[in-house]
């Protein structure tokens, strides 16, 4: 599958196998929680990666391990959960959140996706009781994932970006679509938030997931979230005031 929209800018191509019908996604955002826990989700249940995104005038990475690239954002399934992960580490500005949505999104048409989940990080001022997890979503996601999952709704406020766009969709068309918020420290990778982000996963989706390593894993990749989130920082500073995060 792929979904290439026509950009004067940036533009971005998904090639992926038969997605399974629901996607869970992580981006590299501040804090990085997103991102840590569904790498880790990839990790523990052993997802198998079907394809990767990329991405064109836009400065990119390739990360690698033990001397072996790999492409920065990746697409992965699990028959048997039913779900696809995309792991995203890529920073997309926010000048090109616009066609990495819609390339997302008319990925997610042709390749039969009927729900979307987000996980997301917020730099927010906030007190130790609000280290919790809220959502918005569109009236069917809540419908099918949320009536018993003991999770918040987040009272008032706005998405940009990638998630505005994404939600947008949700509520034009029949896309279920639901965005999961935790507020993050400035540390990367926020261990605590990415674990919060995984129990609400846990719950929506009935799935055993065990996150008692996340701190050992968290350590393992460390030095390479670190520097992922200087690099995220600086590209931040150069994009200037459209490069702020977004709820």
């Amino acid at each position: 599958m792929s979904g290439e929209p026509r950009s004067a800018g940036a533009s971005f191509e998904i090639n992926a196998e038969n997605p399974q019908e629901t996607v869970i996604a992580g981006f590299s955002q501040f804090g990085l929680a997103g991102l840590t826990a569904v790498d880790y989700l990839v990790d523990h249940l052993e997802f198998e990666q079907v394809g990767h995104i990329t991405a064109d005038q836009l400065p990119a990475i390739t990360p690698f391990e033990n001397g072996q690239p790999r492409h920065h954002t990746r697409v992965f399934s699990h028959e048997e959960a039913g779900l696809s992960v995309l792991v995203g580490e890529l920073f997309v500005p926010a000048w090109a959140a616009k066609p990495f949505s819609e390339a997302v999104l008319e990925w997610t048409e042709t390749g039969g996706i009927d729900e979307v989940s987000v996980l997301h990080g917020v730099t927010i001022p906030h007190a130790p009781d609000e280290h919790q997890v809220f959502y918005v979503a569109t009236d069917d996601y809540r419908d099918h994932r949320l009536a018993d999952a003991g999770i918040t709704a987040m009272g008032r406020g706005f998405l940009d970006g990638m998630n505005a766009e994404v939600m947008a969709r949700g509520m034009e068309s029949d896309l279920r679509t639901g965005v999961f918020v935790t507020p993050v420290h400035a540390q990367a990778p926020d261990v605590e938030a990415a674990i919060r982000l995984l129990d609400a996963v846990q719950r929506v989706y009935d799935l055993d997931i065990d996150t008692g390593p996340l701190e050992e894993f968290a350590g393992e990749v460390r030095g390479y979230y670190e520097d992922l989130a200087e690099r995220l920082s600086e590209r931040a500073e150069t994009d200037g005031p459209e490069g702020r995060m977004y709820m």
